[in-house]
């Protein structure tokens, strides 16, 4: 969104597991229920049956780091969970914005993101002249948490030759 608004305030760009369509009418669908049920006091149950579950690869601190992620959650509350849901419920198509990046770009995601598969990020990258793309092992939707080592060696190379 920083791209689309002010692309002139951008020297580098790293997309981590992201989504650069719009919200499907599926998911959209989705959205108002969890919502409900967060401002009705579910958040750790919306968290712990409908998210937790789609945000990690099998490995062998699976447990602790959705630990973590729920902490979080819980942590940031049922507002910032609400603000969440609602910007990406009506998330605008970056599509166009992809197309006229300009600067130094890498596209990286876990190899198991469910939530946003390889295939999406094959498409940012395809629309962005001159990105790099890595996928990451051994991770879902939070490579950053899950295998941060091999992030840091990528991102470090990605700042270097750049």
């Amino acid at each position: 969104e920083i791209m689309r608004q002010a692309p002139e305030r951008v020297t580098r760009l790293a997309l981590f597991d992201t989504n650069p369509l719009a919200e499907t009418d599926v998911m959209k669908a989705r959205r108002a229920p969890q919502i409900a049920k967060a401002r009705a006091g579910a958040l750790s149950e919306i968290m712990k049956h409908e998210m937790k579950p789609n945000y990690l690869s099998d490995g062998p601190h699976r447990s602790q780091i959705l630990d973590v992620c729920m902490d979080m959650a819980i942590d940031l509350g049922v507002d910032a969970f609400v603000n969440q849901s609602v910007a990406l419920r009506d998330r605008q198509d970056q599509q166009e914005t992809l197309k006229k990046v300009t600067v130094p770009t890498m596209v990286v995601c876990g190899e198991d993101d469910v939530l946003c598969p390889i295939a999406r990020h094959q498409l940012m990258h395809d629309l962005v002249v001159s990105s790099t793309f890595e996928i990451i092992g051994g991770a879902g939707h939070l490579p950053t948490l899950e295998q941060a080592d091999k992030v840091n060696v990528v991102l470090r190379r990605w700042l270097e030759e750049t």
